[in-house]
């Protein structure tokens, strides 16, 4: 299964984890990437603390946690290359969202990531 199969077919929950530019760490929950290809993924995002540590760090570590019994799940490790500020491609992506209540209340942006490496949950991996 390649990894945008693995995001569309598996339940869970995942955390973004950015920084700033003097390593100030912060972790928020956010949902399932979007795939763009194999490796070009994309997040939906508000103009929060995430998103002005990646104006300034394009680095960042998505930690995908796996529904069921056990520990499993994947690690991304990212590298911001571009963001759009494209309320009809926000619309066309998200997968279980209605941002038309949030008109004109809050800004949402995409943002895309290369994906630099993919681990699993625990472990180094292959």
């Amino acid at each position: 299964m390649n990894m945008s199969e693995y995001f569309e077919k598996t339940e869970g929950y995942g955390v973004l984890a950015t920084a700033d530019s003097s390593g100030k760490v912060n972790a928020a929950v956010y949902a399932r990437p979007h795939f763009i290809d194999e490796t070009t993924v994309a997040f939906i995002m508000g103009e929060r603390l995430t998103h002005g540590n990646l104006e300034t760090n394009p680095n960042a570590a998505y930690l995908f946690i796996q529904s069921g019994k056990g520990y499993s799940g994947k690690r991304l490790y990212l590298t911001k290359i571009r963001e759009e500020l494209n309320d009809e491609l926000v619309a066309s992506i998200c997968r279980r969202c209605d941002y038309s209540m949030h008109k004109g209340q809050m800004t949402r942006h995409v943002v895309f990531f290369t994906v630099e490496k993919v681990l699993p949950l625990i472990g180094a991996g292959a």
